[in-house]
């Protein structure tokens, strides 16, 4: 059941959709919280059909709650998009740096999606999780020999960033170093497009001055490079602008630059058949933001893509793209579980939870902004401003400035919005601290896809020099 917020009174129900649209139809990156977020008759939040206190209950907090219905809406309203609009093949890859598990990389290629990976883990992770190395695209400015060999060895493609990486893999492929077909390894060549965003400084990547891709100006010697290497099989161009991105005309832009490129490695004997134009699609962490849909985004890049192709005279080539971000973000919740309060009158209540920076540490690196509600009383008043502050011995872990909050007490469960991306795989143990367990729930059922850490598990590598032992 989904309640509707009475008129003048703020609330936790505020924070739910107020679409009539169909769960499935509406854009999961345009929402604060999961598809399927609903309140029960006890006044209790549900994801997925299971009660969020339940779920700590059961499994403890800080918990990571995956809403399984809204990652395959978003994956499927992408794939679907791109073959609404674009008259040529089309693949959606799914950026698994965002959130890289066994269980998210299996519902992406359930979905239909291939995977792009940046390191070995990753890698390892998406072929455990089944899905075909036909789809998936190793990325990296610093790619270990090791890795670049795993990838070749597995069938994956390589996306070059660099001279390293091709003259690594062009070493491995003079020493027979090859994947299981025989065949020349597929390799992408990364450039900067040189095209500017609106978004933090860390997560812009399109701009000359990045750490990524090849400077645009040194495209003629490396496809001239690469028509000398009979191992090697230049399959296509990739450019990414950056990430959380409001705008659509940079991914408008986009096409003519990547185009232009893809013409070059032709005019160089090369026979490229693919353009992946990358990601970047913001969502919505607060009611200020306002992203694109999928669709919308989308729409702009497979129709830029056409016309820049027709401009060209050049046949459409397979267009490929890598949401994470947008895919994952929104899908899922944090729950935590309130403890402490300081009062400091007159100037700010902070409010503590048993998690904090080693499982969201976006706030404390981006200077990120998230919502909160109270997940046991969703129509309370939100009549208190508070700090929400993590657990660790740092003065910045601070997850939200001057959320607004019914009053709450310890014990009550806390839930953070749109923690899908860049939480769990962000994650670290500050302070010694086990990672949060993460389930995933579907019509009112449950699994743990993410085991909770123990204290055991983090001694688990320590070795103690046998002269450092101390005599009990």
């Amino acid at each position: 059941m989904v309640l509707t917020q009475s008129i003048g009174v703020e609330s936790g129900l505020q924070y739910l959709s107020e679409s009539k649209e169909s769960p499935q139809s509406r854009s999961p990156n345009q929402e604060l919280l999961p598809l399927t977020a609903s309140v029960n008759s006890r006044d209790r939040l549900e994801i997925g059909g299971c009660e969020v206190t339940a779920l700590v209950e059961q499994f403890g907090s800080p918990l990571y709650i995956l809403d399984e219905e809204t990652l395959r809406a978003a994956c499927s309203q992408y794939r679907d998009a791109f073959k609404r609009y674009y008259p040529g093949s089309s693949q959606v890859l799914y950026a698994s740096k965002a959130w890289s598990c066994l269980a998210v990389c299996a519902i992406a290629a359930n979905e239909g999606l291939g995977i792009d990976v940046v390191s070995s883990g990753e890698i390892k992770t998406a072929l455990q999780a089944g899905v075909n190395p036909d789809k998936i695209y190793f990325h990296g400015n610093n790619k270990s020999r090791e890795e670049i060999q795993l990838a070749v060895e597995s069938g994956c493609a390589i996306v070059a960033d660099n001279w390293l990486d091709l003259e690594t893999l062009a070493e491995f492929g003079k020493l027979g170093i090859s994947n299981p077909k025989g065949t020349p390894t597929r390799v992408m060549v990364r450039f900067t497009p040189g095209i500017e965003c609106h978004t933090h400084d860390y997560i812009k990547t399109g701009q000359i001055d990045s750490k990524f891709g090849f400077d645009p100006n040194s495209l003629k010697q490396v496809f001239s490079f690469l028509s000398q290497q009979p191992s090697l099989s230049c399959v296509g161009v990739h450019a990414h602008i950056g990430s959380q991105i409001f705008e659509l005309q940079p991914h408008h832009d986009l096409a003519d630059v990547i185009v232009e490129a893809f013409t070059e490695a032709i005019r160089h004997g090369l026979t490229p058949t693919e353009i992946n134009i990358g990601g970047g699609l913001g969502i919505r962490y607060t009611e200020a933001d306002d992203p694109y849909s999928i669709d919308d985004w989308a729409k702009t890049v497979c129709d830029a893509m056409v016309a820049a192709c027709n401009k060209q005279n050049l046949p459409l080539p397979k267009l490929l793209c890598e949401p994470g971000r947008s895919l994952v973000g929104t899908a899922c919740v944090t729950a935590y579980t309130i403890g402490s309060q300081k009062v400091i009158p007159g100037i700010r209540t902070y409010l503590s939870v048993d998690g904090g920076m080693s499982d969201n540490p976006r706030p404390i690196t981006y200077q990120s902004v998230y919502r909160v509600l109270a997940a046991n009383k969703m129509s309370a008043p939100l009549t208190e401003t508070v700090t929400v502050a993590g657990k660790h011995c740092e003065s910045g872990d601070i997850l939200i400035k001057d959320a607004k909050l019914p009053e709450c007490q310890a014990g009550d469960i806390l839930v953070v919005t749109a923690t899908g991306a860049y939480n769990y795989s962000m994650a670290s143990n500050y302070n010694r601290v086990p990672r949060p367990a993460a389930v995933l729930v579907r019509n009112g059922e449950v699994n743990t896809i993410v085991q909770r850490e123990t204290d055991e598990d983090l001694l688990r590598f320590d070795r103690l020099p046998e002269r450092l032992s101390v005599q009990k």
